[in-house]
């Protein structure tokens, strides 16, 4: 019996952690991008490496930062820029190591970002509708992380991202992500 249970959860496990790649694999489809004369981009991880200088996570900086350039061509390298950006906001937030294999949730977020950097839209492409607190708290975070790089060979962007989110209240975006247990 206890065998069985072992196997059950073994297999949800994995099954969700396939269903969680799947989800992250999807990509979006950028918005008509307006012509700008741009260097070539910088890779992406330059956009990581340029969260290492963890800026404050005060109130006041928060309110007051302002949107640095990406030069991401198109919305699967932005989102390392946002991803980074994400990080560098809450860094006391951030889950440290590998995350457990059992999740609280996990929710697939696309996110629309002007050309100023604005959050335009936020559309869940996946809720964790058990746990609408979540959801409040990762839009409210996304919101208040405004102005994101700006998108500066694309105009405008749509990206993706999967959270995965600890029961701690810490999280880790796919992204970005040390992976799972």
């Amino acid at each position: 019996m206890k065998t069985q249970t072992a196997h059950r959860l073994a297999t949800f496990g994995a099954i969700s952690t396939a269903i969680a790649a799947l989800l992250a694999a999807c990509s979006s489809t950028p918005l008509p991008a307006q012509k700008a004369d741009t260097p070539t981009a910088a890779p992406a991880q330059a956009a990581i490496d340029a969260a290492a200088g963890e800026p404050p996570n005060t109130p006041d900086f928060v309110a007051s930062h302002t949107a640095r350039p990406s030069q991401a061509p198109n919305p699967k390298a932005y989102r390392a820029d946002a991803a980074a950006h994400l990080y560098a906001l809450n860094k006391d937030r951030i889950y440290k190591g590998r995350m457990p294999p059992l999740l609280y949730a996990i929710g697939v977020l696309q996110v629309e970002v002007g050309r100023n950097g604005d959050v335009e839209k936020v559309n869940w492409m996946r809720a964790p509708n058990h746990a609408p607190e979540v959801v409040k708290e990762i839009e409210r975070t996304v919101r208040a992380a405004a102005p994101f790089p700006v998108p500066a060979r694309m105009g405008r962007v749509v990206y993706t991202d999967t959270w995965l989110w600890h029961k701690s209240g810490r999280f880790q975006l796919d992204t970005l992500t040390e992976g799972q247990d």
